[in-house]
């Protein structure tokens, strides 16, 4: 593994509590990511197929690799009961240097090609 691997944040929402625990879980399971934070309680507002919508969603933070997040992508667009789910991914620049290496250990060697 490289330690000097940059480490991201996916964004991932999901339509509610029992596919976010789903989802989260699954991740963990396959070592796609580090750890994962569920935010309840979103409200989005979005435009679909040409109409506004609103929604109550809840917000997945996914602590990850670069080398490990396009095989997290594949398996959320997979698994995701969304026919387009929303994945961002930003960098992490800092942290405390312990968490961000044991993010890092915490995702497959296998997955970083």
């Amino acid at each position: 593994m490289n330690v000097s691997e940059q480490l991201l944040m996916v964004y991932c929402t999901c339509p509610d509590h029992d596919a976010a625990i789903k989802m989260a879980n699954s991740i963990i399971d396959a070592e796609l990511a580090g750890c994962i934070n569920i935010v309840p309680g979103l409200t989005s507002i979005y435009r679909w197929q040409g109409k506004r919508q609103q929604g109550t969603e809840e917000l997945l933070l996914i602590k990850t690799t670069s080398g490990v997040y396009p095989a997290l992508q594949q398996f959320i667009v997979t698994e995701h009961a969304y026919e387009l789910p929303e994945i961002i991914a930003v960098p992490i620049e800092v942290g405390l240097s312990e968490y961000l290496d044991w993010v890092r250990g915490s995702c497959t060697v296998s997955h970083n090609k």
